[in-house]
């Protein structure tokens, strides 16, 4: 995606203006002074001291999370002082460092103002994803009723190189009228994400969107129907993925541009690597989800920026007004052709709509603006409800629900899965369609008499909820057998990382010392550069200090061999590997332990609902948390050859079956 101006994208403050459309590098960094740090330093010294005072009064939780965001920008800057980037990041970080102080000793007297349900204000929360504190930004209507239920807008913000904590948090509360990003008022309290900085919405920064949304709704008194994704270019590209991935969770979304992935379309990749980008990077795959989910898609004409994929040939650049125009060509081809004018169309049979701002480049004019918003207070009004038909597209078990029907497993991991549910005005008869599903759940049948399954009628008694299971190519009653891939437990090793997890360091002694340091750089690696750019340095503990309430909440992540961590020594023998002092084999494939490690995901047969993940973290690379996309590099499992870099590169990987088994 391109970088823009700061001006342009600075957190959600703005969307863009026509006149900001030249690409831009990133401002040079600037390297703070030795008194400018100490002054930060002595700051976030007092700062702590008084946080120490304050937590041993046991104010409320939510007020004192609020207030240690602030101790947590000033750490983070301290530790990555390069992300201070600007003069004006310097002095922000002084005026952040003084709200905090402020707050600190609101708090030793008992007082929270800035929690106070009114107006625009800096709230944070504790992820349960790796422990840390992170910051979102609240704005309560001026007629807010805390008694009555509110719909909730959720902000997506565009790419700002400058983004960190700090800079959020000094910019947010300032005032911004009249800029584009702003929505109609209908009442509603409005959400802008952090994000964990620039990821659209990947990884962490798509966990931040739910947990962000999950701590507003218990702080405030939120309408859960009425919830609406909103999100421009960087946040655009996020909302494409999060609005077609959790179809079912929002009322409708507004998606504005959003760069349009490439690599899931390319050649080039091994199977390993290629087979996980239909889930991330392939957004055309997954428009047929447009059907369950009202979205309003748009962006200028003029738009001139990348847009992943260059248009098709003959055709001149339309920079990331292409994604929607492909996401319509695509419903098109499923069978929901687009109806109207060329500027305003509908996706017939479809609550989409797809909208172009005339004589605008990477922005929305007044027109779609006020059309948008039409379409918002439409949707927010009615709310989220359960229609008569859904039709759902996905290629992964991590992505398996929208609205009446889950899918639990499939024939194969990342090709085509659909399931296609119909079912009458009483609910009483439903005709279900699938392809490359094994098992799924249907809810909301207690009304329902006759079900067909692919032609096949299936006899059920009415009740909530029903599971069906395919056996010899006969759909009945049944639930997923045993070490079958299912939701959050599918891979690649990536998909630990979406749920809360627990790195343990070794402290024995290791069979070969090359691969306990080629393990212990990995460990390295991923807690300095997950913390730099996804705002968190990891849970981390002694695997002799592993408890069982760290085996029934967290994703282990495993480091060192058998003889140097007692995690991995107590699990080995259920794992799906053979290791040694002298080799590692998996399946027909042997290697020397002295010079590879291996890397894997698998159910944790110390708890099957969790993960257990050797010798790795994410596996994108360092580049990628910073951007619109990331790519799991290693599938399920590798063999890693031992060298001088962080990253050693695989000597084999592969993709288990969907038991969890290596394949033939």
């Amino acid at each position: 995606m391109r970088t823009l101006a700061l001006v342009y994208l600075v957190l959600p403050v703005l969307l863009a203006q026509p006149a900001a459309q030249k690409k831009q590098a990133a401002p040079p960094t600037i390297v703070p002074k030795t008194e400018e740090l100490n002054a930060l330093k002595n700051k976030v010294d007092e700062l702590d001291k008084l946080l120490q005072s304050v937590a041993a009064k046991k104010p409320n939780p939510d007020h004192l999370t609020d207030v240690e965001v602030y101790s947590k920008a000033g750490h983070f800057l301290l530790e990555f002082p390069q992300t201070f980037f600007t003069q004006a990041g310097i002095d922000q970080s002084m005026t952040v460092l003084d709200e905090g102080l402020a707050r600190a000793r609101q708090l030793t007297q008992g007082q929270a103002p800035w929690a106070a349900p009114e107006g625009r204000k800096i709230l944070a929360y504790r992820s349960a994803l790796d422990g840390s504190v992170q910051p979102y930004g609240l704005t309560l209507p001026p007629n807010y009723d805390p008694a009555k239920p509110a719909r909730l807008y959720v902000w997506l913000h565009g790419r700002n190189q400058v983004l960190t904590e700090s800079t959020f948090l000094a910019t947010f509360p300032k005032p911004n009228k009249g800029l584009t990003y702003a929505a109609a008022d209908n009442g509603q309290i409005v959400l802008d994400c952090y994000g964990r900085w620039n990821n659209a919405n990947h990884w962490a920064g798509e966990v931040d969107v739910f947990e962000a949304i999950a701590d507003v709704s218990r702080r405030f008194k939120i309408d859960k129907n009425r919830i609406i994704l909103r999100g421009f270019s960087l946040g655009g590209a996020g909302a494409w993925h999060i609005a077609l991935q959790y179809p079912s969770f929002f009322a409708a979304a507004e998606i504005g541009a959003g760069t349009y992935p490439r690599r899931a379309y390319l050649d080039g990749f091994p199977d390993y690597q290629k087979r996980p980008l239909r889930i991330w990077e392939n957004i055309l795959d997954w428009s047929l989800n447009a059907f369950n989910i009202p979205i309003a898609a748009h962006d200028g004409d003029s738009d001139s920026g990348a847009s992943g994929l260059p248009p098709e040939p003959g055709v001149p650049n339309r920079g990331q007004l292409e994604s929607s125009l492909r996401v319509r060509a695509q419903l098109a081809r499923e069978g929901y052709p687009s109806e109207g004018t060329p500027n305003n169309l509908k996706a017939k049979g479809t609550p989409s709509i797809f909208l172009i701002s005339e004589n605008t480049g990477h922005s929305i004019s007044p027109l779609v603006r006020t059309q948008v918003d039409a379409f918002l207070k439409e949707h927010g009004d009615r709310g989220l409800v359960s229609p008569d038909e859904v039709k759902f597209v996905t290629f992964t078990t991590r992505y398996n629900t929208a609205h009446w029907v889950t899918v639990d497993a499939l024939e194969k991991h990342y090709e085509r899965s659909e399931l296609f549910a119909r079912r009458d005005a009483i609910r009483a008869h439903v005709t279900v369609n699938t392809k490359n599903l094994t098992h799924f759940t249907l809810r909301e049948m207690g009304a329902a008499k006759e079900l067909t399954i692919d032609g096949q009628t299936v006899k059920i008694r009415p009740t909530p909820e029903l599971h069906f299971a395919k056996l010899n190519n006969a759909w009945r009653l049944g639930t997923l057998p045993p070490n079958h891939k299912t939701h959050a437990l599918q891979g690649p090793i990536d998909d630990a990382f979406l749920g809360p997890f627990l790195l343990v360091r070794p402290t024995g002694t290791p069979w070969n010392k090359a691969a306990n340091e080629q393990a212990q750089k990995i460990l390295a690696r991923f807690d300095r550069v997950y913390a730099r750019y996804y705002r968190a340095h990891p849970r981390v503990k002694d695997d002799r200090d592993v408890t069982k309430d760290d085996l029934a909440n967290y994703n282990l992540i495993l480091f060192g061999d058998p003889s140097s961590n007692a995690q991995i020594a107590k699990l080995l023998s259920k794992l799906p590997i053979q290791w040694t002092r002298e080799k590692i084999t998996a399946g027909p494939n042997t290697y020397p332990s002295a010079t590879h490690l291996p890397a894997l995901i698998y159910p944790n047969p110390a708890n099957p609902r969790k993960y257990v993940v050797l010798n790795s973290g994410l596996t994108i690379d360092e580049r990628e948390y910073h951007s619109d996309y990331s790519m799991p590099k290693l599938g399920d499992i590798a063999i890693l050859k031992i060298g001088d870099t962080e990253t050693p590169e695989p000597a084999w990987a592969t993709i288990f079956d969907e038991f969890w088994r290596l394949p033939n």
